[in-house]
């Protein structure tokens, strides 16, 4: 994490206060919640990646992973590796 330093307005910066006292979080913490909403979308990357996991979950059009991958193990692999 990176130290930096903002100039605020009056007006601003008594919102953020009075925001800060009724959420219980620090006016620190506000701002880096809204710079992560404004620039790296309202979700966040963590939130989007934590979505996609497990999307596949339900379908029922292909095939187990677990069995699809075991299949795709199955053959001579280890008496090539071995000569």
């Amino acid at each position: 994490m990176k130290r930096t330093q903002l100039y605020l307005d009056d007006s601003l910066w008594k919102t953020l206060r009075i925001c800060a006292g009724q959420s219980g979080q620090s006016v620190s913490e506000l701002v880096r919640q809204a710079l992560r909403e404004k620039y790296l979308g309202s979700a966040g990357r963590h939130d989007a990646m934590q979505a996609f996991v497990g999307i596949r979950r339900s379908r029922r059009d292909i095939p187990d992973t677990e069995e699809y991958v075991r299949e795709l193990r199955k053959g001579d692999r280890e008496k090539r590796l071995s000569a």
